[in-house]
């Protein structure tokens, strides 16, 4: 790995240490990180200055390395990443971009604001619907560099973290969901503790604060990683930062960013409470948080021995005890979700500030070997980061037409890959039981739909059929109602015999789930028949009153 210093000198404090995380990168040192340096020169000098060195060419500084690794996941993404269709999450996601609001039942309103600017810009496309969740992504893989650097690692500390990253930048990239966002902003928050700490700048705080708000705004696990930073800067027992009113700004911030969403949630009840603790209850019920420990293997896989260094780094190094807040970031988070029995990927994005610290690390260690055994070290460490690459890649984004034995391999590793089949099918055949039925019938015609995925499906690809807009009592779509005049006769999917049985006066079987693909998904598996049914037994009112659920 390159000869880089282990301690950046403090960086001077002045009206642009605010300024954003790519105007450091170039401003304070990516660029002086380079192969060699010249011994005689002061320490400040080589980590000070204003731009590269002339005999550096922009286009091949480390920043530039690091956005080329960057831009490479968003590429895979383009290719391979809109071979098959939306997934059920996204349809619900683009269903709630077309009713702008601060808050859904789901998630808060930041997924959804990205997924709106995408369908005005591009239309319903798929590939440039998931644009904005591979960009997140390919961002957090450059902050993640930036960490290294920060820490004192030169260009190869660099990239190995960066790559590190990658893995599940391209999963959480696949599809348009809040984890995207959700892990961008702890990557961005993490990575503002780094230039707090490395800087000693409190104006940080500021940017903290910012970026804790906007990550509340993608998911509320960010709440996890909040109470991580305030055990942090208690247990390193610095007053200094206490007492800095920038610390308290960035609390108000935070504060202001996040305001909208908590008055939405008081205008609603806090439903979103509601839904997460039905959501919480069903996954301990059906096991998907025991593995919370395991899982966190199998998010690293053979990035280990490198996330464990960094851990190491920061909680035990001498070196790092300047950044030891962000051990404490990584391990209070941890503990709490086991106690609260989270799901393992909820940790996936405290994962980069430990690969950049163990990058830092490592490239420490390396110095102290021979140059034949620090070259096996090497060859090592990027055979296994590039093995973990082209696993998750062919997991979450296989290049492979469906049923081949790829991706048979991947959807055994990947449940997401079978929701993302089949919805166009389904809403044509919707649209022939709705053309079989008498005109009368036509006239007042519903389609009730029992979860996101359906709903969403049809309010997708309806309109080419004339379809009226689908109406469920599932999350968000509950609270857009049933519609006025409300149906009388209604197309069923995906709700129970027995409970249509007991709420109208007549339902029968007028088709089924269409499988061409021969695969088992939700769809096919839990629900194949359609119903068309008459006769609510109670007024529209009163039904939908306790129709209400979450899932």
């Amino acid at each position: 790995m390159n000869h880089v210093v282990e301690r950046r000198a403090p960086r001077p404090c002045g009206a642009d240490a605010l300024q954003s995380p790519f105007y450091f990168a170039t401003r304070f040192g990516t660029l002086s990180l380079m192969t060699s340096r010249d011994e005689s020169k002061p320490l400040a000098d080589l980590t000070n200055f204003s731009g590269p060195s002339p005999s550096t060419s922009v286009w091949s500084s480390d920043l530039a390395i690091l956005i080329y690794l960057a831009a490479g996941t968003i590429l895979a993404q383009l290719l391979c990443g809109g071979r098959y269709g939306f997934h059920r999450d996204e349809l619900a996601t683009l269903d709630d971009a077309r009713h702008m609001a601060w808050g859904y039942v789901a998630y808060p309103p930041i997924t959804p604001l990205f997924a709106h600017i995408s369908l005005t810009l591009f239309g319903t496309s798929l590939i440039a619907f998931r644009l904005f969740a591979a960009l997140a992504q390919a961002i957090a893989v450059v902050l993640t560099g930036l960490m290294a650097r920060d820490l004192g690692g030169g260009r190869g500390a660099q990239l190995v973290a960066a790559a590190a990253a990658v893995p599940f930048c391209i999963a959480s990239g696949a599809l348009m969901q809040y984890v995207a966002f959700d892990y961008l902003f702890w990557v961005l928050t993490a990575y503002f503790v780094v230039r707090l700490l490395s800087s000693e700048d409190r104006r940080w705080w500021a940017a903290i604060g910012c970026s804790i708000g906007f990550g509340m705004m993608a998911k509320y696990t960010m709440g996890f990683f909040v109470i991580g930073i305030v055990a942090g800067v208690l247990l390193i027992k610095n007053r200094r930062h206490l007492a800095s009113k920038w610390l308290w700004i960035g609390v108000g911030l935070s504060v202001l960013v996040f305001l909208p969403n908590i008055l939405w949630q008081i205008q609603h009840h806090f439903i979103s409470f509601d839904f997460l603790k039905h959501i919480h209850e069903r996954d301990i019920r059906i096991g998907r948080t025991r593995d919370f420990l395991p899982d966190q293997l199998k998010i690293t896989l053979l990035a280990l021995p490198l996330w464990l260094a960094g851990l190491y780094f920061y909680l035990v190094a001498k070196a790092g005890s300047r950044f030891r807040m962000l051990g404490w970031m990584y391990m209070v988070p941890l503990v709490l979700f086991v106690i609260a029995k989270g799901r393992g990927y909820y940790m996936g994005a405290a994962y980069p500030m430990l690969y950049a610290a163990g990058s830092v690390w490592g490239e420490q260690r390396l110095r102290s070997l021979s140059r034949g055994w620090a070259g096996c070290v090497r060859v090592l460490a990027w055979t296994a980061l590039a093995a973990d690459i082209v696993l998750l890649a062919a997991i979450a984004i296989p290049p492979a037409p469906v049923n081949s034995a790829l991706w048979k391999f991947a959807s055994r590793n990947n449940g997401d890959l079978v929701e993302e089949l089949g919805w166009p099918e389904l809403t044509q055949a919707v649209a022939q039981i709705r053309d079989s039925l008498p005109e009368q019938d036509r006239a007042r015609l519903g389609i009730l739909a029992g979860n996101y995925g359906e709903a969403g499906a049809i309010n997708l690809y309806g309109s080419q059929y004339g379809l009226p807009r689908a109406i469920s009592g599932i999350n968000s779509f509950w609270q857009r109602g049933y519609g006025n005049p409300p149906p009388e006769t209604l197309i069923v999917l995906g709700i129970s015999r027995g409970f249509l049985e007991r709420n109208f006066a007549s339902c029968q079987i007028a088709g089924h789930t269409p499988n061409p693909y021969g695969i088992h998904n939700e769809e096919t598996s839990d629900h194949p028949d359609i119903y068309v049914c008459r006769g609510l037994r109670q007024s529209w009112p009163d039904f939908w009153k306790d129709f209400q659920y979450y899932g």
